[in-house]
C-alpha cells in the first residue's frame, strides 16, 4: 500500500480497484496489479505530461534487480509491438513504418501491468468476474500469461447473446489484443478484441503491455479504410484525451483505499 497507484497511474492497484464492465459486474475486478510506465526523471520537460514521469519502485533491498528486469522487459516487448505494427500497417495498405513515425510509436505511451488473480471462482450470473468484459484502449496489447486458463474472448461483440470462448495459454507465446484505438484508426476494418477473465479457483498471473501512440497524436479514420460504402465511423480524437477519459471510467476513487 506504500506504492498505491498515484495520479499518473503508477504503482499498486488493489483488488476491486477497477470496474471494467459496470453493466454486468456486481463489484470490481478480483485482481490486483502494478503499473509501470515510461520512466522519466522529474526534471525532464516531458515528465509533467500525463502517463510520463518517474515510476514507483519497490525498495531494491526487498526486490533486488526487479526494477532492472522490468525495464528490460518493457524495452524488448516494445520492439515486438513495433514489428507487429508493421504487419498491421501493410494490411491497411500503408507504408510498413507508418506507426513508427515520431508522433506515433516514436514516442509512445507504453504501460506495463503485472496482474495477479486470486483463487476466487467467478460467477457470471451473479456478476463476479476476475476481470469484467472490455476491450483495451490502445493500439496493441501484448499479453504474456502463465499456464492457468481464464482468458475468454468474444469474436463478435455485437452479437446477442454474446458467445464466449477460452483462449488457452500457449507456452512461450504472446496473446496479441487489438485495441479500440486501432479500430478507430482503421475505421472498423480491424475490430478491437472484447475479452474477460473468469476465475476457476486457481491463482493466475498475466502481464499485459498496453501500447498507444504519443500524447498529441490525433487518431482519425485512415483514408485507405474509407469509401462511399464505408464512410468515417469515428471523429478525430487526441490520444491523451481519449486515454484519460477511459481511465476515469474504469477506476474507483483512490480515497476509498487511502482511508484504509
Amino acid at each position: 500500500m506504500k506504492l498505491l497507484r498515484n495520479q499518473k497511474h503508477r504503482g499498486y492497484t488493489p483488488i476491486l480497484d477497477e470496474l471494467l464492465d459496470p453493466v454486468n459486474q456486481l463489484q470490481g475486478d478480483h485482481k490486483e496489479g502494478f503499473y509501470i510506465g515510461v520512466e522519466l526523471p522529474e526534471d525532464d520537460p516531458d515528465a509533467q505530461r500525463t502517463f510520463y514521469g518517474p515510476n514507483l519502485w519497490p525498495d531494491s533491498d526487498i526486490l533486488p534487480e526487479w526494477r532492472q528486469t522490468m525495464e528490460k522487459y518493457r524495452q524488448e516487448a516494445l520492439e515486438v509491438v513495433r514489428k507487429t505494427a508493421r504487419l498491421i500497417a501493410l494490411a491497411l495498405d500503408l507504408d510498413f513504418d507508418f506507426f513508427e513515425r515520431p508522433q506515433m510509436l516514436g514516442k509512445p505511451i507504453a504501460i506495463l501491468r503485472l496482474l495477479h488473480y486470486g483463487d476466487q471462482v467467478s460467477d457470471t450470473a451473479k456478476g463476479l468476474f476476475g476481470a469484467g468484459a472490455h476491450s483495451d484502449y490502445g493500439l496493441i496489447t501484448l499479453l504474456a500469461t502463465d499456464g492457468v486458463s481464464g482468458l475468454q474472448i468474444c469474436k463478435d461483440k455485437d452479437a446477442r447473446p454474446q458467445v464466449w470462448e477460452y483462449v488457452e495459454p500457449v507456452k512461450g507465446a504472446f496473446v496479441v489484443n487489438l485495441g479500440d484505438m486501432l479500430e478507430r484508426w482503421s475505421n472498423g476494418v480491424f475490430r478491437s478484441t472484447l475479452h474477460r477473465v473468469l476465475g476457476n479457483g486457481k491463482e493466475r498471473y498475466s502481464i499485459p503491455y498496453f501500447v498507444l501512440p504519443s500524447h498529441d497524436c490525433v487518431v482519425e479514420c485512415l483514408p485507405t479504410c474509407q469509401s462511399k460504402e464505408n464512410p468515417p465511423k469515428f471523429p478525430p480524437i487526441k490520444c491523451e484525451s481519449y486515454l484519460l477519459g477511459r481511465y476515469r471510467d474504469t477506476h474507483a476513487d483512490l480515497s476509498t483505499y487511502n482511508e484504509h
